[in-house]
């Protein structure tokens, strides 16, 4: 693996010699691993002689969302790279640099979905920082007690999650589940609902061509069988729970099986785990004929084309996307490279045994259709989040509120994507 901190010094050399007096002063708005990148760009500064300074970002992504709509409409120039998700990049395109021309070689050692991912109208908007997938949890020990094997369809899951659920009960275990998931109305239900839908045949809401596709009979009964889950192999209050309310019941041992994102495995290990060491992992199940899909989620670097300093902060955003640092954050955050050979690495899969699964994961990850609504995208997932939310609430049928998602996103596309 080549060191990008290396090829650093040798440019730093080559550009600015020994006079720092000519090194830019940058700043770069993050939140998420503030203190990783803290000590990543210490290498960065001491290789090219630039300086950088870290705005901390809200927590909240509204947040984060409000203050980068102040800054671009602002024309700000005191920001040059901010952190992004995939799905804002359409929004902000035109406040953005594109790399494509600028990053043939972190091109060439990413997964080309992650660049799609990051991809709009042909412009490269960002360097990738991070990717993302769910992945199937589930408790080996219990899967081996009754003889079952790891589900490879929804049916075999729905089936599996309540014989083990209710024999577990019958044992003396009286709150465990068979499945738990996101079910609140956010962004991650869109991901769990895309996920079933797009596994089941079901299409991808709206499709390349701008096609509304998403009323339609397999989309229905995909929609169908996740509300059945509900009171039955899931807690009634799953349509509220978020990442963390999921986990809690998986991590206290109440639960067979979890959709969820990979950071639940490093804690799903920690010393205070009732899962510790009963549990693997796999790709999500898929209806026959038809394959796993899970949700990519793709954050990255983006540099302002207000900034004063783009070649030092593409030069930045390229340092943050090497394999280098992706390992770093690999082993240190338990993030997803977007590097293909990291997911082989051996220091990677001995501190995240996860990672060869995720390969396959992140390869043929489904991408929102945030690329295709552009500025309009908050209020699609909003509608969809929404009526799937609905459904899995008893609040009208899934052919009733798919129906009614035609019908407002056909409105929304005649105002205008």
């Amino acid at each position: 693996m080549k060191s990008f901190v290396g090829t650093l010094c040798l440019s730093a050399t080559m550009a600015f010699g020994a006079n720092v007096a000519s090194a830019a002063e940058l700043t770069f708005a993050t939140g998420y691993g503030f203190d990783f990148f803290a000590t990543e760009i210490a290498k960065f500064e001491k290789a090219t002689g630039n300086k950088v300074t870290l705005i901390h970002l809200p927590a909240a992504p509204s947040a984060v969302l409000s203050q980068y709509r102040l800054w671009f409409a602002a024309g700000d120039k005191s920001v040059d790279v901010l952190a992004m998700k995939d799905i804002w990049l359409s929004a902000f395109a035109d406040h953005l640099v594109d790399l494509k021309g600028v990053a043939g070689d972190v091109i060439g050692e990413t997964f080309p979905s992650i660049i799609q991912s990051l991809t709009v109208d042909g412009k490269l908007l960002a360097l990738p920082r991070y990717s993302d997938g769910p992945l199937l949890f589930y408790r080996k020990d219990l899967l081996e007690k009754y003889g079952k094997a790891p589900p490879k369809t929804w049916d075999e899951l729905t089936a599996t999650a309540k014989e083990i659920q209710d024999k577990e009960r019958a044992a003396g275990n009286p709150d465990m589940w068979g499945f738990v998931f996101q079910g609140r109305g956010n962004d991650t239900l869109t991901c769990n609902a895309l996920e079933w839908i797009r596994s089941s045949g079901g299409g991808n809401i709206i499709e390349q061509d701008g096609t509304i596709s998403i009323n339609n009979e397999k989309a229905v009964a995909a929609l169908e069988r996740a509300k059945g889950w509900v009171g039955t192999i899931s807690p009634p209050g799953v349509v509220s729970y978020g990442e963390e309310e999921s986990r809690g019941v998986w991590q206290s041992g109440n639960a067979v099986f979890m959709r969820q994102w990979t950071y639940a495995y490093q804690l799903s290990n920690a010393d205070d785990s009732a899962v510790r060491g009963k549990f693997d992992v796999m790709p999500l199940p898929a209806d026959p004929g038809e394959v796993s899909a899970p949700t990519l989620g793709v954050k990255g670097n983006v540099v302002s084309k207000y900034s004063e300093h783009q070649q030092e902060a593409i030069e930045l955003v390229k340092f943050l996307a090497s394999a280098e640092v992706q390992k770093d954050a690999a082993l240190q955050l338990g993030d997803m490279p977007a590097v293909p050979s990291l997911f082989d690495d051996s220091d990677v899969v001995a501190a995240q045994p996860f990672m060869p699964t995720m390969k396959g994961v992140i390869d043929g990850g489904a991408i929102r259709p945030s690329v295709i609504l552009k500025s309009r995208w908050n209020e699609a997932n909003t509608i969809f989040f929404t009526a799937v939310n609905d459904t899995l609430s008893g609040k009208g049928t899934a052919a009733e509120n798919l129906e009614r998602v035609e019908a407002q996103l056909t409105e929304l596309k005649g105002s205008g994507w």
